[in-house]
């Protein structure tokens, strides 16, 4: 969680009042906490990009509507945290392509699609195991509703109310929801710390 500008509300004020210096200096205080924030939601660095910027557009764009009920990153992460699952939903509605599709070439006949194999060799693998990485991997499994509260609450250490008023629901919905996110979360971690054991 960042540290917050003691001048934070002046600062507000400030920017409502059309001094761009203000906003800019807002904004460096936080960005790279909404870029991990939506990096953690998405988990593509290119959305992750996208919904930085959409989430500082809307931000400047509607700075007439923050009223001062809660801090400025509070209300820049609720923004952030639904440009995110916009960003989820349309990925999850756009077209698809199957790997055993043919393609058209440029004489107009079909040919295979040719897949480079990406995957490690084992020593690649077992080097690659680290614990930052496996925990985002983790993250990423989870689903979107799960993932947000427990990057809310867990990775970026916002309060549980705070999580509640970012996501528009109750305490005990952000309780109850952070529980099934820890839980799956464990059910997903144990197969890598399973392995060394034997």
């Amino acid at each position: 969680m960042p540290t917050h500008l003691e001048n934070e509300a002046a600062l507000v004020a400030e920017a409502r009042a059309g001094k761009t210096e203000a906003f800019t200096t807002l904004v460096r205080q936080y960005d790279r906490y909404i870029y991990r924030l939506a990096l953690n939601i998405t988990g593509n660095p290119q959305d992750a990009e996208d919904v930085l910027q959409e989430s500082l557009l809307k931000a400047y764009t509607k700075l007439g509507q923050f009223h001062g009920e809660s801090r400025f990153y509070t209300w820049l992460v609720r923004i952030a945290v639904n440009e995110a699952l916009m960003k989820l939903r349309k990925r999850a509605s756009e077209k698809s392509v199957s790997l055993d599709d043919p393609i058209e070439s440029d004489d107009r006949s079909l040919m295979a699609r040719e897949i480079a194999d990406w995957a490690d060799n084992p020593e690649q693998r077992y080097a690659k195991v680290e614990l930052g990485q496996i925990l985002n991997e983790v993250v990423a499994k989870l689903e979107p509703q799960f993932r947000t509260v427990f990057v809310l609450r867990d990775v970026e250490n916002l309060s549980t109310e705070e999580t509640a008023e970012i996501m528009g629901l109750s305490v005990p919905a952000v309780k109850s929801r952070l529980l099934r996110a820890r839980l799956r979360a464990r059910d997903l971690l144990s197969p890598y710390f399973q392995k060394g054991k034997g």
